[in-house]
Protein backbone atom coordinates (compact mmCIF):
# COMPACT_ATOMS: atom_id res chain seq x y z
CA UNK A 1 0.00 0.00 0.00
CA UNK A 2 1.34 3.86 -0.49
CA UNK A 3 1.69 5.55 2.21
CA UNK A 4 2.43 9.06 1.46
CA UNK A 5 -0.84 10.32 2.18
CA UNK A 6 -0.67 9.29 5.82
CA UNK A 7 2.66 10.37 6.24
CA UNK A 8 1.93 13.52 4.98
CA UNK A 9 -0.73 13.23 7.81
CA UNK A 10 1.57 11.99 10.55
CA UNK A 11 3.71 15.34 9.67
CA UNK A 12 0.54 18.08 10.05
CA UNK A 13 0.54 18.47 13.50
CA UNK A 14 -0.78 21.53 15.69
CA UNK A 15 2.69 23.63 15.71
CA UNK A 16 2.80 26.79 18.52
CA UNK A 17 6.07 27.89 18.15
CA UNK A 18 6.24 29.76 14.77
CA UNK A 19 8.13 32.15 12.71
CA UNK A 20 8.97 34.42 10.43
CA UNK A 21 11.31 32.45 9.09
CA UNK A 22 9.90 31.49 5.23
CA UNK A 23 11.43 30.97 1.92
CA UNK A 24 8.49 30.59 0.02
CA UNK A 25 6.83 34.24 -1.34
CA UNK A 26 3.32 35.67 -0.09
CA UNK A 27 2.41 35.07 -3.93
CA UNK A 28 3.47 31.33 -3.69
CA UNK A 29 1.95 30.91 -0.18
CA UNK A 30 -1.41 32.37 -1.38
CA UNK A 31 -1.44 29.81 -4.82
CA UNK A 32 -0.94 27.23 -2.73
CA UNK A 33 -4.05 27.51 -0.29
CA UNK A 34 -5.98 28.49 -2.65
CA UNK A 35 -5.30 25.87 -5.33
CA UNK A 36 -5.84 23.86 -1.91
CA UNK A 37 -9.20 24.58 -0.86
CA UNK A 38 -10.45 25.06 -4.83
CA UNK A 39 -9.93 21.22 -4.92
CA UNK A 40 -11.18 19.50 -1.93
CA UNK A 41 -14.63 17.96 -1.97
CA UNK A 42 -18.13 19.52 -0.73
CA UNK A 43 -21.37 18.11 -0.22
CA UNK A 44 -23.79 19.10 -3.75
CA UNK A 45 -20.13 20.87 -5.14
CA UNK A 46 -21.76 23.92 -2.91
CA UNK A 47 -18.29 25.39 -2.44
CA UNK A 48 -19.34 26.69 1.09
CA UNK A 49 -15.42 27.68 2.39
CA UNK A 50 -13.97 31.52 2.21
CA UNK A 51 -10.72 32.40 3.29
CA UNK A 52 -9.28 35.29 3.98
CA UNK A 53 -4.94 35.14 3.81
CA UNK A 54 -3.84 37.30 5.91
CA UNK A 55 0.01 38.56 5.91
CA UNK A 56 2.67 41.59 7.78
CA UNK A 57 0.22 44.45 9.23
CA UNK A 58 -2.86 42.10 8.23
CA UNK A 59 -1.53 39.23 10.20
CA UNK A 60 -0.69 41.54 13.07
CA UNK A 61 -4.09 42.62 13.57
CA UNK A 62 -5.98 39.55 13.78
CA UNK A 63 -3.87 39.09 16.91
CA UNK A 64 -4.37 42.60 18.08
CA UNK A 65 -7.97 42.04 17.97
CA UNK A 66 -8.47 38.63 19.42
CA UNK A 67 -5.80 40.31 22.56
CA UNK A 68 -7.92 43.43 22.89
CA UNK A 69 -11.11 41.31 22.72
CA UNK A 70 -9.77 38.95 25.36
CA UNK A 71 -8.61 41.41 27.29
CA UNK A 72 -12.62 42.36 28.21
CA UNK A 73 -13.29 38.67 28.90
CA UNK A 74 -10.06 38.58 31.53
CA UNK A 75 -9.69 41.77 32.81
CA UNK A 76 -7.13 41.30 35.97
CA UNK A 77 -3.87 41.96 34.76
CA UNK A 78 -1.62 39.58 36.04
CA UNK A 79 -4.15 36.54 35.03
CA UNK A 80 -4.27 38.17 31.55
CA UNK A 81 -0.36 37.37 31.42
CA UNK A 82 -0.92 33.63 30.48
CA UNK A 83 -3.21 34.97 27.57
CA UNK A 84 -1.06 37.28 26.05
CA UNK A 85 1.81 35.37 26.21
CA UNK A 86 0.20 32.45 24.21
CA UNK A 87 -1.45 35.54 21.70
CA UNK A 88 2.04 36.85 20.86
CA UNK A 89 3.25 33.31 19.90
CA UNK A 90 0.27 33.43 17.39
CA UNK A 91 1.43 36.72 16.25
CA UNK A 92 4.95 35.59 15.91
CA UNK A 93 4.16 33.37 12.79
CA UNK A 94 4.00 34.48 9.05
CA UNK A 95 0.77 34.56 8.41
CA UNK A 96 -2.84 33.74 9.34
CA UNK A 97 -5.65 32.14 7.51
CA UNK A 98 -9.39 33.24 8.51
CA UNK A 99 -11.59 30.86 7.15
CA UNK A 100 -15.61 31.35 7.03
CA UNK A 101 -18.74 29.51 5.25
CA UNK A 102 -20.78 31.06 3.00
CA UNK A 103 -23.85 30.89 4.82
CA UNK A 104 -26.23 32.31 1.67
CA UNK A 105 -25.22 29.41 -0.30
CA UNK A 106 -25.80 27.05 2.64
CA UNK A 107 -29.43 28.58 2.22
CA UNK A 108 -29.70 28.16 -1.40
CA UNK A 109 -28.82 24.65 -1.07
CA UNK A 110 -31.87 24.57 1.69
CA UNK A 111 -33.88 25.73 -0.79
CA UNK A 112 -32.74 23.57 -3.67
CA UNK A 113 -32.98 20.28 -1.98
CA UNK A 114 -35.38 20.41 0.85
CA UNK A 115 -35.58 17.15 1.26
CA UNK A 116 -31.94 17.68 2.57
CA UNK A 117 -32.06 20.84 4.01
CA UNK A 118 -31.53 19.84 8.03
CA UNK A 119 -27.97 18.95 6.58
CA UNK A 120 -26.65 21.67 4.78
CA UNK A 121 -25.12 23.31 7.63
CA UNK A 122 -23.18 20.20 8.98
CA UNK A 123 -22.20 19.74 5.51
CA UNK A 124 -21.16 22.84 5.43
CA UNK A 125 -18.67 22.12 8.34
CA UNK A 126 -17.70 18.61 7.12
CA UNK A 127 -16.43 21.20 4.12
CA UNK A 128 -14.93 23.62 6.22
CA UNK A 129 -13.27 20.38 8.26
CA UNK A 130 -12.18 19.04 4.66
CA UNK A 131 -10.31 22.20 4.02
CA UNK A 132 -8.76 23.34 7.18
CA UNK A 133 -7.02 19.72 7.08
CA UNK A 134 -6.15 20.04 3.19
CA UNK A 135 -4.92 23.58 3.66
CA UNK A 136 -3.07 22.58 6.74
CA UNK A 137 -1.43 19.34 5.21
CA UNK A 138 -0.27 21.28 1.78
CA UNK A 139 1.50 23.37 4.69
CA UNK A 140 3.61 21.04 6.32
CA UNK A 141 4.50 19.25 3.14
CA UNK A 142 6.25 22.43 2.47
CA UNK A 143 7.91 22.36 5.70
CA UNK A 144 5.78 25.49 7.84
CA UNK A 145 3.95 24.71 10.91
CA UNK A 146 0.19 25.60 11.60
CA UNK A 147 -2.54 25.01 14.21
CA UNK A 148 -6.55 25.53 14.28
CA UNK A 149 -7.79 28.25 16.50
CA UNK A 150 -11.39 29.20 17.64
CA UNK A 151 -11.87 32.76 18.96
CA UNK A 152 -14.60 32.79 17.06
CA UNK A 153 -17.34 34.21 17.77
CA UNK A 154 -16.44 36.76 20.37
CA UNK A 155 -13.81 38.23 17.37
CA UNK A 156 -16.37 38.09 14.31
CA UNK A 157 -17.66 41.86 14.54
CA UNK A 158 -14.17 42.92 14.85
CA UNK A 159 -12.64 40.65 12.36
CA UNK A 160 -16.00 41.56 9.81
CA UNK A 161 -15.13 45.16 10.34
CA UNK A 162 -11.44 45.39 10.01
CA UNK A 163 -11.69 43.31 6.37
CA UNK A 164 -14.28 43.91 5.52
CA UNK A 165 -16.06 40.79 5.36
CA UNK A 166 -18.92 40.10 3.61
CA UNK A 167 -22.11 40.30 6.14
CA UNK A 168 -22.62 36.23 4.73
CA UNK A 169 -19.42 35.25 5.82
CA UNK A 170 -19.30 32.99 8.71
CA UNK A 171 -15.84 33.28 10.67
CA UNK A 172 -15.37 29.46 11.28
CA UNK A 173 -11.96 29.44 12.31
CA UNK A 174 -8.22 31.06 12.38
CA UNK A 175 -4.89 29.34 11.51
CA UNK A 176 -1.76 30.95 12.20
CA UNK A 177 1.53 29.64 10.05
CA UNK A 178 4.87 29.83 9.23
CA UNK A 179 8.03 28.26 10.46
CA UNK A 180 8.99 26.05 12.34
CA UNK A 181 10.60 27.32 15.11
CA UNK A 182 10.50 24.14 18.05
CA UNK A 183 8.62 20.41 16.86
CA UNK A 184 5.61 19.48 18.71
CA UNK A 185 5.33 17.06 21.19
CA UNK A 186 4.57 13.66 21.32
CA UNK A 187 0.88 12.77 20.21
CA UNK A 188 -1.03 10.16 22.15
CA UNK A 189 -4.30 8.02 20.69
CA UNK A 190 -6.63 6.39 22.32
CA UNK A 191 -7.22 2.09 21.57
CA UNK A 192 -7.79 1.06 18.48
CA UNK A 193 -10.83 -1.22 20.08
CA UNK A 194 -12.60 2.01 21.80
CA UNK A 195 -12.65 3.51 17.92
CA UNK A 196 -12.53 1.11 15.25
CA UNK A 197 -15.22 -1.65 14.44
CA UNK A 198 -14.40 -3.72 11.10
CA UNK A 199 -16.87 -5.55 9.51
CA UNK A 200 -16.35 -8.56 7.12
Amino acid sequence: MQTEFTDLAKKRRSIYALGKNVNASQDELVALIENTVKNVPTAFNNQTTRAIITFSDSHDKVWDIVLERLRKEVPDEKAFEGTKAKIAGFKAAYGTILFFSDMDVVEQFKQQAPLYADNFYDWSEQGQGIADFAVWTSLAENDLGASLQHYNPIIDEQISAAFDVPANWRLRAQMPFGSIEAPAGDKEFMADEDRFKVAK
